[in-house]
């Protein structure tokens, strides 16, 4: 049995090390770019201006990546502390984009960034610009390839792999279908265009500071005048990409999006919630639930949300209870049909092995065939027993684990709400900023400068949400529909999770107020004292 005490440390230990290392990454996809744009405009115009502002800005960017690093290597090293049975089942599939990540992109930063950082006075102008441009593009190549990796975790489809009856792992069969599965890309493109957008806050919000203050207001002017243009484009491309991004989870993780607007019941012309309060229900209550319930207190906005999951504003939008107890008029299968299809999955497993055991080539063949027997047809595309086996665990639980079949729906549906939320704000911010810009106002209008600065911590925080709610979104599940997190977790004891937690904690937090003392000291001796 599962020790679930463990596992729910585990599960923590790996959300605060990917929350606090993701503090640092969008920052240097966004700002690895600028940088390098700003330098592009110091070698077009020789102006030693646009120099010293690269410089400045490359000073707050290299103590980013330098600590960023650090944190990298501690989140990878958890997949085989913690997580080694989610290791050995799809490491296969897993493990190779993160090499190539290591070999390629990993390297390429490394190289890269020496130049950058360490070569204004050793190599030429056009060197050291391509060293910037491509350090940039070294670091997005880098998350890339870990998204390529989280995509399969998300939307895991035969299309890229089998499962290897004789060793029970998930094989590798296309490596090219891997990389440009839709799920992994989007994604890629809605994480960067975020990450723009943060630096873009970022070079506003402090060259805010200065105007405010009346310090370097030649620097802070033109570097928000290239922070507003830039941080515009980015913002509304994060939107855009967002929608096409819910378009992927309406037609790959159904439960997640359900969870996200606290869609109970299935609906035609489904509405999205603007505001809204979600009530915690039992299954039970879920079972019993009729059209409209799930929340205290709601303001929809009807047919938007079919819109969105499937292109169509009268669509069905399959809720909570569907996706439990099914829904035949669409087709859905139930988890108790789901649980039965994966442990006989299973049972093929073992009756394959102790057949081979035995020698018995015909009983072999008999379990193998059941095993990839095609059990569905969706749209086209076949599916084999042996890719509901997941679903088989959850036998070993009360009630088929039924209670477990969906994610938790408040700290999802906020989650998405505040990421939503606050990207609307960026958007308005930019519009702002660039009128004013462009109209000469920005530089007198305190109230416009104020609002940027206090919006610097903000696109943190919403990255932060949107990455809770595209992980807890996922749960039961490590790997959607495949492998189920409570038989992902290395069989340890609990004290020793809990030990490097706090030990992990620990440095999270020196490693914090050490970046956030660098960055401050950095802001406040200004461009004079950056390089």
């Amino acid at each position: 049995m599962v020790d679930y005490s463990m596992l729910e440390w585990a599960r923590a230990q790996f959300a605060m090390t990917a929350i606090f290392h993701f503090f640092f990454v969008p920052f240097t996809l966004g700002m690895s770019f600028m940088v390098a744009f700003f330098e592009t405009i110091y070698v077009k115009t020789g102006k030693a201006e646009w120099k010293q502002i690269t410089q400045f800005w490359q000073l707050l960017f290299g103590i980013n990546f330098a600590i960023g690093l650090s944190t990298g290597i501690i989140h990878e090293f958890e997949f085989g502390t913690n997580w080694s049975t989610y290791s050995w089942v799809v490491g296969d599939l897993f493990g190779a984009p993160l090499a190539v990540e290591g070999v390629v992109a990993f390297f390429m930063e490394a190289t890269f960034a020496a130049i950058a950082f360490f070569g204004w006075k050793r190599v030429s102008k056009g060197v050291h610009l391509t060293s910037s441009w491509l350090l940039a593009a070294g670091s997005n190549l880098s998350a890339l390839w870990i998204l390529i990796a989280n995509g399969f975790m998300q939307h895991p489809t035969s299309a890229f792999y089998t499962f290897n009856i004789d060793t029970a792992r998930l094989e590798l069969t296309d490596f090219m279908s891997l990389i440009m599965q839709p799920v992994a890309q989007v994604k890629f493109l809605h994480v960067v265009t975020a990450s723009y957008t943060m630096a873009a806050v970022f070079v506003l919000g402090v060259s805010s500071l200065y105007l405010l203050k009346g310090k370097y207001t030649d620097f802070a002017k033109k570097s928000a005048t290239v922070a507003a243009s830039f941080g515009l484009i980015a913002s509304i491309a994060v939107a855009v990409i967002g929608d096409d991004h819910a378009y992927e989870v309406a037609n790959t993780q159904p439960t997640k999006l359900a969870s996200m607007e606290g869609l109970v019941v299935g609906l035609k012309s489904a509405p999205i919630v603007a505001v809204g309060l979600p009530k915690s229900m039992s299954v039970e209550e879920i079972k019993n639930a009729k059209e409209g319930d799930g929340f205290t207190f709601e303001i929809p906005l009807p047919g938007l949300l079919s819109l969105l999951g499937k292109r169509d504003i009268n669509a069905f939008v399959p809720g909570i209870k569907d996706l439990i107890y099914g829904n035949e008029e669409y087709g859905i299968w139930s988890w108790d049909k789901l649980v039965a299809e994966g442990k006989r999955a299973i049972e093929d497993l073992h009756k394959y092995h102790a057949a081979k055991k035995a020698g018995d080539e015909a009983a072999m063949k008999a379990a193998e065939a059941d095993f990839h027997a095609i059990v569905a047809d969706v749209d086209g595309t076949k599916v084999e027993r042996a890719e509901l086996m997941g679903y088989g665990y959850f036998a070993e639980l009360p009630n088929n684990g039924i209670d477990k079949a969906f994610p938790p729906v408040a700290p999802v549906f906020f989650s998405f709400h505040l990421m939503v939320s606050l990207g609307f704000w960026f958007i308005l911010l930019f519009v702002l900023a660039y009128m004013a810009i462009t109209k000469g106002t920005f530089w007198e209008n305190r109230m416009l400068q104020k609002a940027a600065l206090f919006t610097i911590p903000l696109p943190w925080i919403a990255i932060s949400f949107g990455w809770m709610s595209a992980e807890i979104g996922r749960q039961p599940w490590t790997v959607f529909g495949v492998l189920p997190t409570f038989k992902s977790v290395t069989p340890i004891d609990l004290v020793n999770v809990q030990a490097t937690f706090f030990m992990f904690l620990v440095a999270f937090v020196v490693l914090g107020i050490a970046e956030l003392k660098m960055l401050f000291t950095v802001v406040k001796n200004g461009p004079k004292g950056a390089h």
